[in-house]
């Protein structure tokens, strides 16, 4: 079988793109595995891609920015999606003509737009299945209003957590589209992991502020003055950079809380720690969760939608605490560093329980939709019981019309606005 991913630049970094190289690289030892990139900025890929998997780009940036047709605006992708503005006429027609020209059994879109494009202008041949990265409930009603004209004709939509799975079947009137929860997968780790000695606390994303790494590095301030032998390392790079780096020397911390910059992977970094840690706001999934306790670590995490409350069990390995609580984070880290016995204790725990998201399990469900979904297009899938299905109607239909409306609304609004200036 052929299976082809379709994503929105192959060449960055994010979770997005690290869990798709992962499962392709897991099911290329099995299936004939490509990789199509929308666009391309550089050269190599910053992750690496298993020689397996083929890499195709779409549109070179590098040769194409000023492309005509890459300066008007994309009529496919929908507008009130968050990557709108890097898609254009000319990614509408090279995705499109990827897509008719496939000789792929099944493909596989990673975003909203890219789900767009598959499920309007795949061939019926063709399997096709949407990835939600995101949530539900973080797209905006105009975005919503989109996929559910869109979705309708993708062959099955999946999420990464049970909870937005269930956001959908209760608030979008999908019929015939299977929709089913398929965790992001982390590679089996090649290192010893972590044996809770050293004395670091790690965190690992974008820079951004939904992260709260201000937050973070507040709570490890009564960390750094109880022990301050401990060291705060956050990895990655964004916007928030030169803001966090003015307050940890704000707050004295320029001994124990570092930037480290970007690292891929990041394994050899979380094993140097013994306690991961993220202070988000808002976790469609918790990549980096998986990630350090795959490596050992437990993990001390806010309890935010939707993600780290399916992935973390609370006191056995990790601990979760509420949105925006600082003085909860710090007691949870002061606990964890202050108990060897129970910190090591859970880290092995949380190398046990992470198990669940190594590539065999989750390969194994992919494949098992797959398959699923291509025999169903043969037999149909039988339809809900009749009381059932007209409240599902009822319900979906009522969260399509408040969406609709405001969707109208904010486009009146915008209108008179312009008519302002």
């Amino acid at each position: 079988m052929k299976i082809s991913f379709l994503l929105h630049n192959a060449y960055g970094i994010g979770g997005t793109i690290a869990t798709t190289f992962n499962l392709a690289q897991a099911l290329a030892e099995r299936h004939e595995v490509e990789i199509v990139s929308a666009l391309r900025h550089r050269e190599h890929p910053n992750f690496t891609l298993d020689p397996r998997v083929s890499l195709r780009p779409l549109v070179d940036l590098r040769q194409e920015k000023e492309h005509p047709l890459h300066l008007r605006p994309a009529r496919v992708f929908p507008a009130a999606e968050y990557r709108y503005r890097q898609y254009s006429e000319l990614t509408d027609q090279r995705i499109g003509d990827a897509l008719a020209a496939t000789e792929a059994d099944v493909v596989i879109g990673t975003r909203p737009g890219l789900n767009v494009h598959l499920a309007l202008q795949a061939p019926e041949r063709v399997v096709r299945i949407g990835q939600e990265h995101l949530t539900l409930d973080n797209h905006s009603p105009r975005l919503r209003t989109a996929l559910r004209r869109a979705y309708r004709r993708l062959d099955a939509l999946t999420t990464v957590t049970e909870a937005d799975a269930a956001a959908y079947r209760r608030k979008m009137r999908l019929p015939g589209v299977r929709v089913e929860a398929l965790p992001n997968s982390v590679p089996d780790p090649v290192l010893p992991s972590a044996d809770g000695t050293a004395k670091v606390v790690v965190a690992a994303g974008r820079l951004v502020p939904v992260k709260r790494y201000d937050l973070l590095i507040e709570a490890f301030a009564p960390v750094a003055a109880a022990h301050p032998d401990w060291h705060l390392r956050i990895y990655g790079k964004g916007e928030e950079h030169e803001r966090l780096r003015g307050l940890i020397h704000s707050l004295g911390l320029h001994n124990n809380a570092f930037l480290m910059g970007a690292a891929a992977p990041m394994e050899a970094e979380w094993v140097k720690g013994s306690i991961g840690a993220t202070a988000a706001n808002f976790e469609p999934f918790g990549m980096t969760i998986v990630e350090a306790m795959r490596c050992g670590l437990p993990v001390v995490s806010t309890d935010c939608p939707y993600g780290p409350g399916e992935i973390i069990k609370d006191g056995i390995d990790g601990r979760l605490v509420p949105v925006g609580d600082r003085e909860a984070m710090s007691a949870a880290l002061l606990e964890l560093v202050g108990d060897d016995e129970r910190r090591r204790r859970m880290g092995r725990t949380a190398l046990e329980n992470a198990g669940r998201y190594a590539p065999v399990p989750v390969v194994e469900q992919a494949e098992r939709l797959i398959d699923e979904v291509r025999a169903a297009r043969g037999t149909g899938r039988p339809a809900p019981p009749e009381a059932g299905r007209i409240q599902h109607a009822l319900v979906s239909q009522g969260f399509a019309a408040r969406d609709a409306a405001y969707t109208v609304a904010s486009g009146a609004l915008r209108a008179v606005r312009r008519g302002r200036r």
